[in-house]
C-alpha cells in the first residue's frame, strides 16, 4: 500500500504543477499582462512608467524565470492584488472560502443521506414501484438544469408561499432557513448521481455468485442484504463521494449567482465582469487544488476498502 500511496502522491504532484503552467499561461495568453493588471486609462502611460510596472510585475524576465517567481509567491501565499482596489486575492479568498464550503456540505450530506438509502431500495426491490420511483428521481435529478430549477424554487418557495428567502446567506452556519433552497438545488444532481452508482453496484453484488450461496446456506435476508451486498457495494459510492464533494465546490459558480450566495462561485462571476484576473486566477487554482487533494483522498479511501489495492 506505500508504493500505492507513493505514486498517487508523485501522480497528484505531477498534476499540480501542470494545471499551475496552465493556470500562468492563461493570463498571458489571453491579452498583454500589462493591459490585464494596469488601471483603466494607463494605456498612454509613457515609456518609463511602462517599464517600471513591467519590472514590479517581472514581466521584463523571461516567461519560464516568471513562471517560477509566480510559483514562489503562491507557495508564500502571495496571490497578488485585485485590479480595481488592489486588497489581497488571498483575503478575499479567505472571506469566500467558508461560506461555499458550507453550501457544498450541506449539499454533500443531503444527497449522501438521501441517495444511498435510495439507491439500495431501488437495487432490493427491483422492479416494484421502489424502483421505478428511484429511477425516475435520478432521471429527473440528472436530467434538469439546475440554473431552471433555482429559478422554480424560488418562484415557489420564496415569492409564492414565502417559506424561504429568496437569497442571500443570513446569519452564518447555521441560518438553514437562508440554504434550503440552495442547498437543495445543488443536491439534486449528486443525490441522483449517488442513486444510480449505488443501485447499479448492489445489482450487481447481489447477483453475484457468493450473494447466491448465502442464500443457498439459509443466511437471513437482512444479512445478505446489509452484511454482504451493502459492505461490498459502497466501495463505488465512497470513492466518488470525494469527487462529489469538490464537485460541490465548482458547480456553486451557477448557484451561488442565483441565490446571492456570497462564496467563491459569486466572487468569480464579478471577477469575470470586472476582468479582476487575479481573482479568476486564484479562484481556478484553488479548485484544481481542492480535485487533486480530493481525487488522492479518493484513492486512499479506495486503497483501505478494498484489499485488492493493498497486495497489489
Amino acid at each position: 500500500m506505500r508504493r500505492f500511496l507513493i505514486r498517487r502522491m508523485i501522480f497528484s504532484l505531477i498534476t499540480v504543477i501542470g494545471a499551475t503552467a496552465v493556470v500562468f499561461a492563461m493570463s498571458r495568453a489571453v491579452a498583454d499582462p500589462l493591459l490585464l493588471y494596469a488601471k483603466p486609462g494607463g494605456y498612454g502611460v509613457s515609456p518609463e512608467q511602462k517599464a517600471a510596472l513591467e519590472a514590479k510585475l517581472g514581466l521584463d524576465k523571461p516567461k519560464v524565470v516568471q513562471y517560477f517567481l509566480w510559483m514562489g509567491q503562491v507557495v508564500r501565499g502571495d496571490l497578488g492584488k485585485t485590479i480595481l482596489d488592489e486588497k489581497p486575492v488571498g483575503r478575499i479568498l479567505a472571506e469566500r472560502v467558508p461560506a461555499s464550503f458550507q453550501l457544498g456540505l450541506y449539499a454533500f450530506i443531503m444527497a449522501t443521506v438521501i441517495g444511498i438509502p435510495l439507491g439500495i431500495l431501488s437495487a432490493v426491490k427491483r422492479g416494484s414501484v421502489w424502483d421505478y420511483l428511484g429511477r425516475g428521481v435520478a432521471l429527473f435529478g440528472q436530467a434538469i438544469p439546475q440554473f431552471w430549477l433555482a429559478i422554480v424554487f424560488i418562484i415557489i418557495f420564496a415569492v409564492r408561499f414565502g417559506w424561504f428567502p429568496a437569497a442571500t446567506r443570513g446569519d452564518g452556519w447555521f441560518d438553514f432557513n437562508h440554504a434550503v433552497l440552495p442547498v437543495t438545488t445543488l443536491a439534486v444532481s449528486a443525490l441522483a448521481g449517488y442513486m444510480r452508482i449505488t443501485r447499479s453496484a448492489m445489482l450487481e453484488i447481489l447477483d453475484s455468485e457468493y450473494i447466491k450461496m448465502a442464500r443457498a446456506k439459509g443466511v437471513g435476508r437482512q444479512t445478505v442484504i446489509w452484511k454482504h451486498a451493502f459492505r461490498n457495494a459502497m466501495i463505488a459510492p465512497l470513492t466518488a463521494s470525494a469527487l462529489i464533494l469538490v464537485g460541490f465546490l465548482n458547480g456553486t459558480l451557477l448557484i451561488e449567482s442565483v441565490f446571492a450566495w456570497p462564496g467563491l462561485g459569486r466572487a468569480a462571476i464579478d471577477a469575470i465582469n470586472n476582468n479582476d484576473f487575479p481573482i479568476l486566477q486564484a479562484i481556478t487554482l484553488f479548485f484544481v487544488l481542492a480535485y487533486v487533494v480530493m481525487n488522492f483522498l479518493a484513492d486512499v479511501i479506495y486503497a483501505v476498502i478494498d484489499p485488492r489495492i493493498r497486495l497489489n
